[in-house]
């Protein structure tokens, strides 16, 4: 029996290769070269079990939140002891949020803004909420799991 190579089996191995080469190089390496992060207090963040620590519950403030810039997360507190948490990519067009205030999470590139407690849209040109992030809180700190 031969084996004639067809352009099927070209294309098929080339795009397999390519596909490879594009996950080895998106493969969640950092090319900075650090491996910590720095605490809101300025020491070095801590990670186990529960995940890396983002902040203590009192640096949240209630009915606002608070912007993770590396993390590319806000953490909010909508009422007394209730913490959320979501990407601070505007779905509009992927900038990232800058501010938290009166209740939402303000997008400065064209003016969106979305409810610190469930993410949604309240003014546009964005139509579709923050996607939610998994935090959970142990003792006094805010971890992103």
């Amino acid at each position: 029996m031969t084996h004639e190579t067809t352009r099927r089996t070209v294309l098929l191995a080339t795009g397999a290769t390519g596909a490879t080469a594009l996950v080895a190089a998106c493969g969640g390496s950092d090319d900075s070269g650090s491996t910590s992060t720095q605490s809101p207090t300025g020491e070095n963040a801590t990670s186990g079990p529960g995940g890396q620590v983002l902040a203590d519950i009192d640096e949240i403030p209630v009915g606002g939140g608070k912007i993770f810039k590396d993390e590319e997360v806000v953490v909010t507190q909508p009422e007394q002891g209730q913490f959320k948490a979501f990407s601070a990519i505007c779905t509009h067009q992927r900038c990232l949020v800058s501010t938290v205030s009166d209740g939402t999470i303000n997008c400065p590139c064209h003016g969106s803004k979305f409810k610190v407690a469930d993410g949604a849209v309240t003014h546009g040109p964005a139509t579709r909420p923050l996607p939610a992030e998994k935090i959970t809180v142990e003792g006094n700190s805010v971890r992103l799991t």
